[in-house]
């Protein structure tokens, strides 16, 4: 920062006044840190719950495929799958957690009836009903997860650059701010002593001066 060498107290009053207004945005950027932090921690705990639940139901989903082409054979399976007349719909929307916009996944026609599957109930087995509703709760799982993912790391985007701006305040633009505020008050006061000394060699010049003439 660069200092006046005859700094004014304008330029001291002003140099607090900005002291001032880096601290608060310090204490509020702090508390927005910590906040993101524990909603990232929220959202990690349940990403970790359902990376869990994740594997099961895929696990499920493989399993009753299997079991389904064992039954109906390879081709049954696929006939069924072809048969769905109505796709899923997925519907992407916005929240906002403290200031970070994150992702909304809505999800349209994933979970689906027996009648709105397509295929026939009378020509197939309860096989195909069990592989296409483990399938269906493995998609949905699957969104959710997207959802989650994509949010952790929009709130780690955004705690890394709030902890770059406090990091910034605290170790270099706050000091600077002190260190030219201590420097500008030590020169106004050493200028205050040299206009004192200054005044009292004026006034005993004077006082001589009157004392000569009177003489």
């Amino acid at each position: 920062m660069a200092l006046n060498v005859k700094p004014t107290r304008s330029e001291l009053i002003a140099l607090k006044k900005r002291i001032k207004l880096s601290e608060r945005g310090y204490k509020l950027l702090k508390m927005k840190r910590d906040g993101l932090i524990l909603e990232f921690f929220k959202v990690l705990a349940e990403a970790k719950d359902l990376k869990n639940e994740l594997a099961e139901k895929y696990a499920r989903a493989q399993e009753m495929i299997a079991i389904a082409e064992t039954v109906e054979g390879t081709i049954g399976v696929k006939a069924a799958a072809m048969a769905a007349s109505e796709n899923p719909e997925i519907d992407l929307k916005s929240k906002n957690i403290m200031g970070v916009v994150v992702p909304k996944i809505e999800s349209k026609s994933v979970k689906k009836s027996l009648n709105d599957r397509g295929y026939g109930v009378i020509g197939t087995s309860a096989a195909i009903d069990e592989a296409a509703e483990a399938f269906e709760d493995l998609v949905e799982c699957i969104i959710l997860s997207a959802e989650l993912e994509t949010t952790m790391k929009r709130l780690l985007d955004e705690i890394e650059g709030t902890k770059r701006r406090v990091n910034a305040l605290e170790f270099k633009v706050i000091p600077e701010q002190v260190e030219a505020r201590n420097f500008i008050k030590m020169r106004l006061d050493e200028m205050e002593r040299e206009e004192l000394t200054r005044l009292k060699r004026t006034k005993g010049k004077s006082a001589a001066k009157e004392a000569a003439e009177t003489a």
